[in-house]
């Protein structure tokens, strides 16, 4: 599938702008080839640069503030140059896609609340003529992959998948967004948590998964919070026992999490799954590699912080 973006004709210099995608599916990590062309009117076009944005919708701190349009990664692919009269310069790119990039496809299935686009900026002196924005479907890499298929078959269900604002207290993050996957809790696990939010940290080496857990009593007035994170590498991903390692996960974490509210009543610690067939990853000590294995609770008004977290 061939997606193609043109500007309006700038006004004064003649110049217009298409981008084109010759596939705009991709993942995190790869490449993404296209081409830009520009075309002059009656005279010669000073060019001072071209550059590629990638551009979406993001949620800002301010709960109650409106979303609004980000670009978070941008990239020159071209300097100055000519375009003569009446001719056409056509500018080939291959843009690398930040590992951190957020997904906008899961399964095939697009995620309705999410949208991608990439922006071209070309810098005509002494104005700015931007060509429009060609839509970019973001497919997980495998080792996501794995882990979003491994939450659905232990009976998870994708609520929600939004894009916040800024980064997370003590996580390396090379982007001014992160990506927030929201589950409906699987039956197996609920009691201890009513809520699960799973983020991603990549990198070229490997995945950091942070789990972020919630329990709330309405009626009661207390709500619990805890996060544990949880490393791993890309290497050998395609041998790995994904359904077990992401249940240790879920366990691990649901244990720590009901351990920090031992106080309360509802919170029984999770011993026993049917899914188990190994013991789960040992945690990675803090401070190692894409961040270590932490977590941290906290006990009323929603509260969480700790180690590196």
């Amino acid at each position: 599938m061939r997606l193609t973006g043109v500007s309006r004709e700038s006004g004064w210099t003649g110049l217009s702008v298409q981008t084109t995608l010759p596939n705009p599916s991709t993942r995190p990590g790869l490449r993404l080839p296209g081409r830009v062309t520009l075309a002059a009117g009656p005279d010669d076009v000073l060019v001072r640069h071209i550059r590629l944005g990638l551009v979406t919708t993001v949620e800002p701190d301010d709960p109650a503030a409106a979303k609004r349009l980000v670009q978070f990664f941008q990239l020159p692919i071209a300097g100055r140059f000519v375009v003569p009269a009446g001719r056409r310069r056509a500018v080939d790119f291959a843009l690398p896609l930040p590992w951190e990039t957020p997904v906008t496809i899961f399964g095939g299935v697009p995620l309705l609340s999410l949208r991608m686009g990439l922006r071209t900026e070309v810098s005509v002196d002494p104005d700015l003529d931007q060509g429009a924005m060609v839509p970019v479907f973001v497919h997980p890499i495998p080792t996501q992959e794995h882990v979003l298929a491994a939450l659905e078959t232990l009976g998870f269900m994708i609520r929600q998948a939004g894009l916040q604002e800024g980064g997370l207290p003590g996580v390396a993050h090379t982007l001014p967004l992160h990506q927030r996957w929201g589950y409906w809790v699987a039956p197996l696990y609920a009691g201890p948590i009513t809520e699960l939010e799973v983020i991603f940290v990549t990198n070229s080496a490997g995945l950091e998964a942070i789990f972020w857990m919630d329990r709330r009593l309405a009626l009661a007035g207390i709500t619990h919070q805890s996060i544990s994170r949880f490393r791993i590498w890309h290497a050998d991903a395609d041998r790995r026992d994904w359904v077990a390692t992401v249940d240790g996960w879920l366990r691990q974490a649901i244990n720590r999490h009901a351990a920090a509210a031992a106080h309360a009543d509802w919170s029984a610690q999770l011993n026993e799954s049917a899914h188990v067939s190994r013991h789960p990853d040992e945690p990675v000590q803090h401070g190692y590699g894409l961040g270590g294995t932490a977590g941290a609770a906290g006990v009323g008004g929603g509260g969480s912080g700790g180690d590196g977290t």
